[in-house]
């Protein structure tokens, strides 16, 4: 059988919003020789694929091929490459040349999807070494949920100061990230509370393990919330989706030399008037995330099969209805992952 020479693909031809997300055809080039040509079956959406389409992400290639995450299967491999065979189901790291240890510059430069072309093809050419292995029990659908999302959390709570049985996890909200580490503090012991402005999204993160629920559009001093939930001693780590707009309260809801975990800037600009005082005061850890590496995603993959633990993929379009995915994500109607599936067989 004879290798593809061409893809069907989408690239953001300018960044000024999601109608700019266009379609074409483009030429493939075999893999070389340390290379894996990859059939693409899935990928998932992450907040930053927006921020890409909308023009609030910086470093973007241009006319870049956007999404970090993919599900798909190996159909041929280069002349030196040893750990891989044609049939393997494969997903692969963010930044594919983070390997182990903290990120570099031009480990940066090797994400997918932004400083380079990602995975909104039907067919890719990745390194080798950027590969891993799907677990079996997964769909193709719900590994492509992994790279970004689940990897952030892990990283986020298995960090300098690991998470460990007994600690108090808040999520802020019931995206990608916020469900991954509801799902994983829950599965290594830990008692999580999650906010939301939505009583149904936060009854299925009640499913899905968290011990404490606050609608924080009912209680805006959630902060004082979770502080009452934990006997005043406040959370362990808190996953910050919010950013400018909920950092303050994170600071409040944290216990003296907590770890807050920066995700994101989903609630906009707030006055941080007094942030660092306010820091120093609880000697609070605030910490920035930038995904994780491949030892990493390993590291996770195994919990993820000691306990069986399926992401939560909330709703599934086809590749021609790439923009309705994305209009979709950024309406935040969604818990959990949302995917675009590539393949038709």
């Amino acid at each position: 059988m004879s290798l593809p020479s061409k893809t069907a693909e989408y690239y953001i031809a300018k960044p000024e919003g999601i109608e700019h997300l266009t379609f074409r055809e483009a030429p493939l080039a075999p893999p070389k020789s340390t290379e894996v040509l990859v059939k693409i079956h899935a990928v998932s959406l992450n907040y930053r694929d927006i921020a890409a389409v909308t023009g609030t992400y910086p470093g973007l290639k241009p006319e870049v091929v956007p999404c970090s995450d993919m599900a798909g299967e190996v159909i041929a491999v280069g002349s030196e490459v040893k750990d891989w065979k044609k049939g393997d189901r494969v997903t692969s790291n963010f930044c594919v040349d983070h390997l182990y240890g903290d990120v570099t510059k031009e480990i940066l430069d090797s994400a997918l999807g932004g400083p380079s072309d990602g995975t909104l093809t039907q067919y890719k050419n990745f390194p080798a070494h950027a590969l891993l292995r799907v677990p079996e029990y997964l769909t193709y659908e719900e590994t492509a949920t992994l790279p970004c999302a689940a990897v952030t959390a892990w990283n986020a709570l298995l960090g300098p100061v690991p998470l460990k049985g007994g600690d108090t996890v808040l999520v802020q909200g019931t995206g990608g990230v916020s469900i991954f580490a509801l799902q994983i503090a829950a599965a290594m012991g830990a008692t999580v509370i999650a906010t939301s402005s939505s009583n149904e999204k936060l009854q299925l993160a009640k499913k899905l393990g968290a011990t404490h629920l606050i609608n924080y559009k009912e209680h805006p001093d959630w902060d004082q919330q979770v502080l009452k939930l934990t006997g005043g001693r406040g959370a362990d780590h808190i996953i910050e989706i919010g950013g400018p707009g909920t950092l303050l309260k994170s600071i409040s809801a944290a216990r003296y030399a907590g770890w807050i975990h920066n995700i994101g800037f989903l609630a906009g600009d707030d006055d941080l008037k007094g942030l660092t005082f306010k820091l120093l005061q609880k000697g609070v850890t605030f910490r920035s995330i930038l995904i994780g590496s491949r030892t990493q995603f390993e590291d996770m993959n195994r919990l993820f099969v000691a306990r069986q633990i399926h992401p939560v993929v909330n709703k599934v379009f086809t590749f021609e209805q790439a923009q309705e995915a994305y209009q979709y994500l950024l309406s935040q109607k969604h818990v959990g992952k949302v995917v675009i599936k590539v393949a038709k067989d």
